[in-house]
């Protein structure tokens, strides 16, 4: 057997020791881990230290380079998530819509784990803490594969994390981190029937293809960003300004930050040169339409595949449209189905967005860059789905439970 395969093997194995635990108890250990995390946080920096300094000799843009980077604020955001979701209810064992049919059965749900939760990802180590406290409390066991350019610092993460599991008394393989980076090893996690319940790919959207495409485990579908703000006729520019600046510039490395701007044909002209000189001050590269770059002579010219990109960086494409009808085409067919926003004062407008845009969050008046667990109160997130199945926004704790119905009876026979 593979190694791959081995870890799958004893995360399957542990699931049920998982699954039985009591809310008190996995939630002394995610306060375990979470006390380990910062005791080892100058352990964690080296290792990190180490990755920061190959992404940046193999070409990193500064936009990866942050994804990838853990300093002392961002620890302490990984161990204050992991005491987040200590404190969140615990979902497993809720039991809801309870009926009583003709023939005297009581049938309801009963919110259970998963079972072993296999989740691959790219280069934000943030995420193996993340993933590992949201599959413990949802009573599975977790395999997470992460990118090779956080491989030093997931593996410091993971086993810090599986030191804390065994010093309460449980057995370490609750958390598994593979260590194969190679494509087979990818393809292996992929088609582990019968080990691997569930599947999560989080990242881009090569990464994403790649496993719905090649995956025979089951797949829950994290999808990339390319996120609109849509600037209406009636917006204050004001707002839309401050929206603009904060969706694209606050963190650019993230799905939820705004890839493409969208201004109405009569404020055009006063609002694009406004947001140029607010973009420039974080130097964001525009890409334009032919009017865009009309009124922006000094910006470049939008192809095709930039009114789909995701760009995780300093770049952004703008388009003038003539409607809130054209704005909401452009929306549907160039999105993700991530997260899209219209700055308006217009009622109905926002009405119609709301109703008419697909995608898992629609905003009237804020930033894209609340599509959030933690900004959701769901506390730490495993990725945004942008399927329709199963789970749809922000996955959080619930999300990463299933429901089985449970039955009482009294003798009865069909």
């Amino acid at each position: 057997m593979s190694a791959v395969l081995d870890t799958c093997r004893r995360a399957a194995a542990v699931k049920h020791t998982i699954g039985a635990l009591r809310t008190t108890e996995k939630n002394r250990v995610l306060l375990a881990i979470a006390d380990a995390l910062e005791a080892h946080r100058e352990d964690i920096k080296a290792a990190n230290a180490l990755d920061i300094a190959a992404g940046r000799e193999n070409g990193l843009n500064e936009g990866l380079i942050d994804r990838l980077t853990l300093d002392d604020s961002r620890i302490d955001g990984v161990a204050d998530g992991c005491r987040a979701v200590a404190a969140l209810p615990d979902p497993v064992g809720e039991v809801s819509e309870m009926k009583l049919t003709p023939n005297g059965l009581k049938i309801g749900k009963k919110r259970v784990p998963m079972g072993v939760i296999g989740i691959i990802y790219e280069s934000r180590p943030n995420v193996t803490v993340d993933a590992a406290a949201l599959c413990f409390k949802a009573g599975s066991a977790c395999v997470l594969r992460g990118g090779k350019e956080a491989y030093r610092s997931n593996r410091c993460l993971m086993d810090i994390m599986r030191g804390a599991v065994e010093s309460c008394g449980l057995p370490a393989d609750c958390l598994n981190l593979i260590d194969d980076l190679t494509h087979e090893g990818a393809n292996e996690m992929m088609r582990a029937n019968g080990l691997i319940d569930v599947l999560i790919p989080r990242g881009g959207a090569g990464l994403i293809r790649a496993v719905v495409s090649s995956a025979t485990v089951p797949v829950i579908e994290t999808g990339t960003g390319n996120c609109h703000i849509y600037v209406d006729a009636s917006a204050d520019l004001d707002m839309a300004l401050e929206i603009l600046n904060n969706a694209k510039c606050q963190r650019v490395s993230v799905c939820n930050a705004a890839e493409s701007l969208l201004v109405h044909s009569s404020v055009a002209e006063k609002f694009l040169p406004i947001a140029q000189r607010r973009l420039n001050e974080s130097h964001v590269i525009l890409h334009g339409c032919p009017r865009t770059c009309a009124i922006l002579p000094d910006i470049l010219p939008a192809t095709e595949e930039d009114y789909g990109k995701e760009y995780l960086d300093y770049e952004m494409s703008v388009k003038i449209v003539d409607s809130l009808d054209e704005a909401i085409e452009h929306i549907n067919r160039y999105n993700t189905g991530h997260s899209e926003a219209i700055v308006t004062h217009d009622y109905f407008a926002a009405q119609k967005f709301l109703d008419l845009v697909d995608a898992a969050a629609v905003y009237v008046n804020a930033s894209t860059r609340f599509t959030d667990g933690g900004e959701f109160g769901f506390g730490a997130e495993i990725g945004i789905s942008t399927q329709k199945l199963h789970a749809r926004g922000p996955m959080g704790l619930r999300e990463l439970t299933t429901n089985k119905y449970i039955i009482y009876g009294e003798g009865q026979i069909r």
